[in-house]
């Protein structure tokens, strides 16, 4: 059966774009019902506009304080049905409230290998404290600051001649992999958690 799945992004999107194209080429047995975003002026809204997602805007800056902006997502959120709810470049902690709301049904990336380098700017953290090794995690959200149960995880060695932007990229590259694969393997109904531990099954 078709999953639905809707997207959240901030800015560029291009892992939602990842996505969109692994979904058109039946990749992904989903659809995509609705871009859902912050920021009037995200470029992750042509993306969607180009494919013919529809878009819900809940503009962060129009509301007075936090908890009024996380009751308008939580209501756009609920108006699309979504099996899924994928945080691609969503650049807002999702509030408690809404984790409770739909629990095991959001997945989000980051830009380095869990529990390590949590937060934002996790490549320069993680060039910066001069690991060999990173890339990126796939997990479920819960209440924790990326640390929900990890799906999947890429390796990027890191260079001697790497900066943070050169990393970046090459970590971006793999994020476009083992994001639509972590959506699969959802879409296919082969994840299970137990307790902290993600199970793919056969």
């Amino acid at each position: 059966m078709t999953k639905r799945i809707a997207v959240l992004a901030s800015g560029r999107g291009s892992n939602f774009q990842a996505v969109i194209d692994a979904i058109t080429a039946r990749e992904i047995p989903a659809t995509c019902v609705a871009l859902i975003t912050d920021n009037p002026k995200a470029y992750a809204i042509g993306r969607a506009e180009a494919a013919g997602i529809p878009v819900k805007v809940v503009d962060y800056a129009s509301f007075p304080a936090r908890e009024a902006y996380e009751q308008a997502l939580l209501a756009a959120m609920r108006e699309c049905h979504a099996d899924l709810f994928v945080l691609a470049g969503y650049m807002r902690i999702v509030g408690p409230e809404i984790v409770r709301a739909f629990p095991g049904k959001m997945v989000n990336i980051h830009p380095a290998l869990l529990p390590s380098f949590q937060g934002l700017h996790a490549q320069r953290q993680a060039w910066l404290y001069g690991v060999k090794v990173s890339g990126c995690t796939v997990h479920f959200v819960d209440e924790s600051l990326d640390g929900g149960p990890i799906i999947l995880q890429r390796v990027v060695p890191v260079l001697d001649d790497d900066d943070e932007d050169v990393l970046a990229e090459r970590i971006l590259e793999q994020e476009h992999i083992a994001f639509p694969e972590a959506i699969r393997l959802f879409c296919e109904d082969k994840l299970e958690i137990v307790g902290r531990n993600v199970r793919i099954r056969k």
